[in-house]
């Protein structure tokens, strides 16, 4: 029996072949897919808010492969490309049928080969498993290059081929290539560049353009001819194209914000694109600005620029230099001695504890509390003044005074629990009065994070440096009346006479700032903050050695105004008064307890003030340790403070009596005779004493 007269039979042997066929190649489909390796390797990549590169890494293997998508490159270089290397392929399901047929006709004519028959598809499937250039290598490719089209859409192969096609050295896929050799993203060729890009993975290194200039402007010709001839380019724009000059050199790809950038690539998975909150030309302008200053003594700095709504990071320098001694080390994060920088929430601490309001009156003379005996960064003393003036001119006793109020510790443990990360001598057992003048250890990052609280009612939310970081709530760090009174203050320090106002910096911005230098000038910060932003300025050795007169004021202001000056303009209009912010015309017009500040003593509170209250010294307080200075005509004249009882008051030193200083009645003046113990004693119209004993001592 024969299979010719039995047809059903014949078809069911057919058909069971093909399907068996069938099977086989799905089975061989699976167990050896497609192999995407080479471009899940690809370089991973920071880019800032608008989608530029910040920074790229080069990947495992040491190439710049940057992956694009067809829409990320200008649509004349896929016109061309297309049109060049495969002008079916929208069509075809990876091999062109008419191509290999037409290749094989010529080769077997000719006796080699005189045009080949790869389409972009088959080429795609050699650069994602190279081979060698065989008649089974061939054959593989057109295996791979039907997986690829089955498994994967046009756009999808498209974007294999134009990340990984090879374009000279270790420059992989057409971003990468366009960057390196026209510094720019490929979104906007002209035809000139976009034939060369498209004529260089024919023979990378032998045409590449920093090496072979000739060679290179020789096979982009050659690409702008048949493309023109194919329709894809007019007579006028070809004849500007072969004019077009051809590249010299590679340019470095984009380095911007480099510590930042190594720091999310370190985190993020091989390939991955991390986009971050950075305002890209924002960030240039400011490495710029940087790269210009004079900074000596092989000094280097830092800068942050956050926006305050959001609290987006806007700039991120890490170090003034990279490549320079030390650069890689990411100076925003580095935690060092802040200085007299968290001056300003030692006074809103104490505004909102009722121990102070910034007209209070605090003396600034010299002080003993405990062992600690501060002295001022000039070791001058200003007698009776302001809280206002004291943290205006940033005085050291007036704040270790109320700090000494407030308690270290609370202090300390506020900032801590508002997310602020301190750090301490290991030899500490607590925190001292020594956090008011720096002994403490925080970084810049943090201390933006604080001050931009004050622009923003006294709530402190952490940085974002992500745009799709979840939004957390803000900590209450002090009250909007508390917050009000500090920029209040701020705000009428005077910029540092070196500062000289750019046209840019609109003089409408209402700049409140501070600045801090650290003992032994080994740091110099300056952070200030508008209602729009806040910036926060480091300048030092990144080793911590001294830089002797290096000053907060005259390192790092005129470097945070030249920032601000970067920034948009802002509306002039100063932010109105919260709810609880009291306005007096003197200190005479407060309430009693806020009339003055001591360093010790019970905490103030807010009473009547026409009921008198106990009868009591303020300054000094009892048992303290004096120091006693030198001037002209003798000894320095010491304040003495009183608040409470019934007035008038009356003032006894070692039974002599004092005079009252003003038109206040509750302060005297005393002139010491030289060291030693002496007897307080102040009386009130009723005839209430209260007494202490003090000691005296000079300076050493």
């Amino acid at each position: 029996m024969t299979l010719a007269g039995h047809p059903a039979r014949w078809a069911t042997i057919l058909l069971g072949a093909v399907l068996v066929m069938a099977g086989a190649l799905l089975a061989l489909d699976r167990i050896f897919p497609p192999r995407l390796e080479r471009y899940e390797a690809a370089s991973t990549v920071i880019l800032d808010e608008r989608g530029a590169i910040l920074r790229a890494f080069t990947t495992p293997d040491q190439a710049w492969r940057l992956r694009p998508r067809p829409t990320d490159v200008d649509p004349l270089y896929l016109i061309l490309l297309e049109a060049y290397e495969d002008k079916r392929f929208a069509h075809h399901w990876g091999v062109d049928p008419l191509a290999l047929l037409r290749a094989t006709g010529q080769m077997i004519g000719a006796g080699r080969v005189i045009s080949g028959a790869s389409t972009l598809t088959m080429q795609t499937a050699r650069l994602l498993e190279p081979h060698p250039r065989t008649v089974g290598g061939k054959l593989f490719e057109i295996v791979r290059a039907l997986q690829l089209e089955w498994h994967y859409s046009k756009s999808e192969i498209l974007s294999f081929y134009l990340t990984l096609a090879p374009f000279g050295g270790n420059l992989e896929g057409v971003r990468a290539a366009s960057l390196a050799y026209f510094a720019k993203e490929p979104r906007h060729l002209t035809p000139g560049e976009a034939a060369l890009l498209v004529s260089l993975p024919q023979s990378p290194e032998r045409s590449r353009p920093d090496l072979h200039p000739e060679i290179a402007k020789r096979v982009r010709d050659k690409v702008l001819g048949l493309v023109a001839a194919r329709g894809a380019l007019s007579r006028a724009a070809l004849a500007d194209a072969k004019q077009e000059a051809i590249p010299s050199h590679r340019a470095p790809l984009p380095f911007s914000a480099p510590q930042l950038a190594f720091e999310f690539a370190a985190k993020a998975a091989q390939g991955a694109t991390v986009r971050t909150t950075l305002d890209g030309p924002l960030q240039a302008r400011i490495e710029a600005l940087v790269g210009r200053e004079p900074l000596e003594d092989e000094a280097s700095a830092a800068i942050l620029v956050v926006e305050n709504d959001g609290r987006r990071v806007r700039a991120y320098l890490g170090s003034a230099d990279f490549n320079g001694t030390a650069g890689q080390i990411d100076l925003v994060r580095t935690k060092r001695s802040p200085g007299s920088t968290l001056k300003p929430f030692i006074y809103g601490m104490g505004f909102d504890a009722l121990l102070c309001h910034p007209d209070t009156i605090v003396e600034d003379a010299p002080l003993r509390i405990g062992d600690y005996a501060p002295q001022n960064f000039d070791r001058e003393y200003n007698g009776a003044v302001t809280v206002r003036t004291a943290l205006q001119r940033s005085l050291n006793i007036p704040a270790v005074a109320l700090l000494s109020r407030l308690g270290p510790q609370r202090f300390v443990a506020s900032l801590r629990g508002a997310g602020a990360e301190l750090s301490f001598d290991q030899n500490a057992a607590s925190p001292s009065l020594a956090v008011a003048l720096g002994g403490v250890g925080i970084s810049l990052s943090d201390l933006v994070m604080l001050y931009a609280s004050l622009a923003d009612g006294g709530r402190v939310s952490p940085l974002v440096l992500q745009p799709e970081t979840p939004a957390v709530a803000p900590v209450p760090l002090l009250t909007p009346a508390s917050a009000w009174y500090v920029s209040d203050i701020l705000r009428g320090v005077a910029p540092p006479a070196a500062f000289v106002q750019l046209p840019s910096d609109s003089a409408a911005r209402r700049i409140a700032f501070k600045t801090g230098t650290s003992y032994g000038f080994r740091d110099a910060w300056a952070i200030g903050y508008s209602e729009r932003y806040t910036v926060g300025v480091w300048v030092g050795r990144p080793d911590g050695a001294p830089r002797p007169g290096k000053y907060g004021i005259a390192s790092a202001a005129p470097l945070l105004f030249k920032v601000f000056a970067l920034l948009p303009a802002e509306a002039a209009a100063a932010p109105a008064p919260p709810r609880g912010v009291m306005t007096v015309r003197s200190p005479a017009a407060l309430p009693v307890a806020l009339r003055h500040l001591s360093a010790a003593g019970t905490p103030a509170t807010l009473g009547d003030a026409t009921s008198p209250s106990p009868l009591r010294i303020l300054f000094p307080p009892q048992d303290a340790v004096l120091e006693i200075t030198e001037e002209k005509g003798g000894l320095a004249p010491i304040p003495l403070k009183a608040a409470g009882g019934e007035r008038p008051l009356r003032w006894v030193v070692d039974g002599r009596p004092v005079a009252t200083v003003g038109a206040s009645d509750d302060v005297g003046l005393f002139k010491p005779d030289g060291p030693g113990f002496s007897s307080l004693a102040v009386i009130d119209a009723s005839g209430k004493t209260v007494t202490e004993t003090i000691r005296l001592r000079r300076s050493e």
